[in-house]
């Protein structure tokens, strides 16, 4: 296989922009590429399909064991030309002062070389210690190129090299000039979605800035060091009859792991789409429902007035339909959010408290959630991990809400953050913790034989 990670010295130097550059020069010459992003970001890998047609996974350090990740990269990965690893943060930032979770400890599980981004803008000599210190800093790490991003013109390219030359055995495989046009706009949650930002031009003005600055055929020999070795081809489904549900895709839900969706579908579920922005009713027969993450915030008032989504979805979540909701999912179940100019948005309103957006991120982390007792996902004492972003919280509950219950135990990944709780009404179970099903493939299981066990609402 070919495979190289595309790490950072820290947040904001551009990995994401000199990934997306890469996959688009690569896809020009024909190649077929597969994205991967460390960690539970959602955005990055939006970009990567965008861009390579293909759909990008999530690899993660904590949430998900060594075997797990070699299995998904290993077993994507070897259905491509080459693989393009996006990093997390600085390539060594884990958690705390340990490399659990960092870019460094996925690319020495994966065998993966390593060529790290950095910002060049207003170094020249300082860039050589720079490099020494990233390449001696962990001698298993294969660290084997550099690109310099935001770089002011040729000149400084030479300055950036012969500092480099006098300090560091680590070649450079090119660089990307400085180009306002190639900054990638943001929002609370991140960058802005794909769909949003990557128009034809960007990409196109993006993969000739790579084709003249970088050496693409250096990386594809570089790339061709990776030493993992493909996983055997299995079966991708399991036969039998489909379990149909129904998920939550378009502007306001796109936050969800390829491998959560792909997991539901190896062990029977038929995935059907549907907008709850756009359209009037459920696909017919649906026997479950999964609200993902997103920006319901953003799409409120459009949510709001598709009154007759919500009072289907709402009645037959009265009449049993299972439904598993994460982080905007949750929102879109409350009564209703309230925006950060004190507007309301009433919404389906099957849990009784509100969502209100703050000016401040609430959370950030990882979780590991345990079930205090039997629900969608499982037993009680079941756990999984996951993440939660959000910048919005809860409203309390009225007084006297009984049915509606809490049904995790969580442990938050981060000392200090606040403790998600899972909530649960009738069939319905909401969280703001975005799951990964692989940490613990027994939910998806779970929640599929609940589903058929209760279809007939």
């Amino acid at each position: 296989m070919k495979a190289i990670l595309i790490a950072g010295t820290q947040s904001g130097v551009g990995k994401t922009t000199v990934t997306i550059g890469l996959m688009a020069a690569f896809r020009k010459r024909g190649l077929r590429v597969q994205g991967f992003k460390i960690g539970p970001d959602f955005i990055d890998p939006g970009y990567h399909a965008a861009v390579t047609g293909i759909p990008s996974r999530n690899l993660d350090g904590w949430m998900l064991s060594k075997e797990v990740n070699r299995a998904l990269f290993c077993k994507s990965a070897g259905e491509a030309d080459i693989t393009i690893i996006e990093g997390a943060m600085g390539l060594f930032d884990g958690f705390g002062t340990t490399e659990e979770g960092s870019a460094a400890q996925m690319a020495k599980w994966l065998g993966v070389p390593v060529v790290l981004v950095v910002d060049a803008k207003g170094m020249s000599r300082s860039v050589g210690a720079t490099l020494l210190g990233y390449e001696n800093f962990d001698s298993e790490l294969r660290l084997r190129g550099v690109i310099f991003n935001r770089v002011g013109s040729a000149s400084h390219v030479d300055l950036l090299r012969a500092a480099s030359a006098d300090r560091s055995k680590i070649e450079i495989v090119g660089a990307v000039p400085r180009e306002p046009k190639l900054a990638l706009p943001e929002r609370h949650l991140g960058l802005l979605q794909a769909e949003e930002t990557l128009s034809a031009g960007f990409i196109d003005l993006l993969a000739t800035l790579i084709e003249e600055g970088i050496d693409l055929d250096r990386l594809l020999r570089i790339a061709s060091e990776c030493r993992s070795v493909p996983a055997p081809k299995k079966g991708s489904t399991r036969s039998g009859e489909k379990v149909r549900i129904g998920i939550a895709r378009d502007a306001a839900f796109s936050f969800y792991y390829q491998d959560n969706l792909d997991l539901l579908e190896e062990q029977g579920a038929e995935i059907v789409e549907f907008s709850p922005v756009q359209d009037a009713a459920l696909p017919p027969s649906i026997q479950g429902l999964y609200f993902g993450g997103g920006y319901p915030e953003l799409y409120a008032e459009r949510l709001s007035k598709n009154t007759n989504l919500i009072n289907e979805i709402r009645e037959k979540s009265e009449a049993g339909l299972p439904i598993y909701a994460e982080c905007g999912g949750l929102i879109y179940l409350t009564e209703g959010v309230i925006d950060r100019q004190g507007d309301f948005y009433p919404l389906v309103g099957l849990f009784p408290m509100k969502a209100r957006m703050l000016k401040k991120r609430k959370a950030l982390g990882y979780v590991e959630i345990k079930l205090k007792e039997d629900c969608l996902l499982g037993k009680a004492g079941e756990t999984a991990r996951g993440h939660e972003f959000h910048y919005s919280e809860l409203t309390e509950a009225p007084q006297g809400q009984s049915n509606i219950r809490s049904v995790y135990e969580a442990k938050p990944r981060k000392e200090g953050g606040p403790p998600p709780s899972g909530f649960q009404y009738k069939n319905a179970l909401a969280s703001y913790v975005h799951l990964h099903f692989r940490s613990n493939p027994a939910l998806t299981e779970n929640f599929l034989a609940a589903v058929t066990r209760l279809s007939c609402y």
